[in-house]
Order: structure tokens, then sequence, then C-alpha cells
């Protein structure tokens, strides 16, 4: 702290593309304010090419250290995080370390900054799927536990830590995606040639992610997955595009999995191309948390593939339907969402949710309610 007590230095712990894009507003917001923010990566997206790409298109300093993990056991991952960013922490003690979202570079950062005494902020704080099977729920609810600051996007999200008692200050703040993709989608329109580099026209397309365990790592499931998209796609005489994750990559190998004539898989989309093709398809189809909030941010209907989502909000104010894996179901939900007006409101705030947290880290006191998003 400085000598009035205001934020000296602020650690950022990320390990993930979609971290990279939701803390990009608190790295900027920082600088703003003039202080010193300590970016630690862990490298769990392994990618150098892919993370670069991100951190220049949205206009950010590289990291102070990169620790370069890479893919491994859930164990042994966290493990190696929890190891390096202790040493950071150690040499450095800052103020405070924000973590974002639900992936093992949080729990590791969450944990290493709690077991040096140093006060945690958790920026999304509150999400549940209520389905422990998934590594990201025990990831973000451990989390939240032993955060002292527990930043929650929406009132929803509030009512969740509440009822499980959490010891940590919470403040609504809104989502951080929200202020991203308020100050880049139309620099996505105006610089992306996405659209004509995939072929594609805006509102004739369905876009799909896919790339959770639970989905690819399962060959039933990611059949099944693929097989009601394409269905769907197939009967709406539209064509699917698929930026596909090289995890999900090598599981089609693995299980000697096809890809159906309906869907072009492609490689992965830097930030600006994928928020052009979200903003542009007729109806994304997901399994990931992340897509269902942007997509209803951006005014596309979304079709998650999944059977539990920690983005309720989502579905209701309309922007979002859980479809499960069979691909009936899958053909009915997307019927149910295509041509969907897009006439929600956005639950997940105003856009200025990195400079509520930010006050309330150098303050101590939560915002003023009515400044808050509900």
């Amino acid at each position: 702290m400085t000598a009035d007590g205001g934020l000296s230095q602020v650690a950022i712990v990320l390990g993930t593309r979609p971290e990279i894009i939701k803390c990009a507003p608190l790295i900027k917001a920082c600088d703003r304010r003039g202080v010193d923010c300590l970016l630690v990566h862990t490298g769990q997206h392994y990618s150098d090419d892919l993370d670069q790409v991100f951190f220049d298109q949205l206009e950010l300093p590289a990291p102070d250290y990169n620790l370069e993990i890479g893919s491994r056991s859930h164990g042994e991952q966290t493990g190696r995080m929890l190891e390096g960013v202790e040493d950071v922490l150690d040499e450095h003690a800052p103020d405070v370390v924000l973590v974002q979202g639900d992936t093992n570079s949080v729990l590791a950062g969450a944990l290493a900054a709690a077991k040096s005494n140093i006060p945690v902020g958790h920026v999304e704080a509150g999400l549940r799927s209520f389905d422990r099977d998934m590594p990201e729920e025990v990831n973000r609810v451990v989390t939240d536990h032993v955060s002292e600051y527990l930043f929650a996007p929406t009132e929803e999200t509030r009512g969740y830590l509440e009822r499980e008692s959490v010891g940590g200050r919470i403040v609504v703040t809104g989502n951080t995606i929200v202020d991203s993709l308020y100050e880049y989608r139309e620099l996505a329109a105006e610089k992306s040639d996405a659209l004509a580099e995939l072929g594609v026209e805006e509102g004739e397309f369905y876009l799909l992610t896919a790339h959770r365990a639970e989905n690819v790592d399962d060959p039933d499931n990611f059949a099944r997955l693929l097989e009601g998209v394409s269905r769907f796609a197939r009967e709406t005489d539209r064509e699917v595009v698929y930026p596909i994750h090289p995890r999900a990559r090598s599981r089609l190998d693995e299980f000697d999995l096809s890809v159906p004539e309906e869907i072009r898989a492609v490689e992965p989309l830097d930030f600006l191309d994928f928020l052009r093709a979200e903003s542009a398809a007729a109806l994304a189809f997901t399994d990931s948390g992340g897509v269902q909030e942007e997509t209803c941010i951006l005014g596309t209907p979304c079709v998650t593939l999944r059977y539990s989502t920690e983005r309720p909000e989502t579905a209701y104010v309309g922007a979002n339907c859980l479809a499960g894996l069979d691909p009936d179901d899958v053909v009915e939900a997307g019927s149910t969402m295509l041509g969907k007006a897009a006439d929600w409101d956005v639950p997940f705030g105003d856009g200025r949710a990195a400079e509520r947290i930010l006050d309330t880290l150098a303050a101590g006191t939560e915002p003023d309610a009515a400044e808050v998003p509900t």
C-alpha cells in the first residue's frame, strides 16, 4: 500500500486466452490509475504464438512472468503453478492478487496468495453449475472460499455466495467481459476480415465451439454433439464453422471420428476474428461458459451443449437454451433459438466492472449500490 493507504501494486494471475480477454480491462484500469500491475502468466494455454496475438490485439503489456507450465494432469499442472506463483509473490509481496474465473491457474493463484497472507480478489465470483464432476466447479468454489474480495457479476451470483456463507466481502460489479466487448466489438467489425477469409456471409452460418473434457474426451459424447449440430445445419441448409481447439482435434484423431460435412473445422481464431464471427453468426452452439456470456452481450442466440450451466442468467433473459447432447434435443433447441430477436436485457452490467473492482480495492468499501448494475 502507499502511504495514504491506496493501492501500490496489484498482481494478476492468468493462464488462458479467455482470462487475458477478461483481465484486459483490469490491466488498463491499473495503468490509468498509476497502479503497478504485476502480470503473471502461468502458461496454461501453451501456444505462445496464439497468446501473443491476444496481448497484441488487446494492446496489453507483455507478462512480467511466464511460468510456461503447459498441459499436464490437473494435479501436476496445479501444483507446478502453485509453486511458481508462490515464488513470484514471495519476491514482490503485492497488495492484492486478482484471479478471474475458474481454471487451474485461478485455483493456483488464489491458493498461493492465501498461503502467503496476501488478499485474494476473485473476479467473476459466485458462478455455480452445481456439477462437481466439472473441474472448473471445484476450482471456483475453493477460490471463492479463500478470497477476501468476491467480485460477483450479478445479483444471482451474489445470492449463491451469501448462501454458502463465504468469508470475503461480496461486491456486485458486473462482468469485465462486458467492458472488453464494448471496447472491442466495433474495432472487430472494422478491422477483422474473418468473414471473408472464412467465406461466409453475416447471418448465414452457425458457429460451434466444443472443447470441454466431458464432451470431447468421451467418444460417444463427442459423436452425439457433432451429430446434433450437423443434423440441425442440414435441416436448415446452413454451414457450421468450428474453430477447433487443439485438444478437440487430437481427440478426433484418437477416436477416429470424422467431422460431418455440414461442419467445417478451421484453425482457432484470434480475438478480433472470433469476436466478429460471434457477432455475425445466426446461431452459436457451444459448451463454453464464456461464449454463453459473449453471445448474450453481442445479441447472438445461443444453444449450450451441456446439461448444466454456471451462466443461468443467459437462459433467464432468453438469450440461451440448455440442450444437452442428445441429437434430437440439440435440433429442438436450435429450432427454438434460430431467428430469435435479440431484445433481451444484458444481465452482466454496463461495461464499468473493472473500475468498480479497482474502486473497491483502493477504498476498501463497497461502491454506492445505486451505481452497481442489477
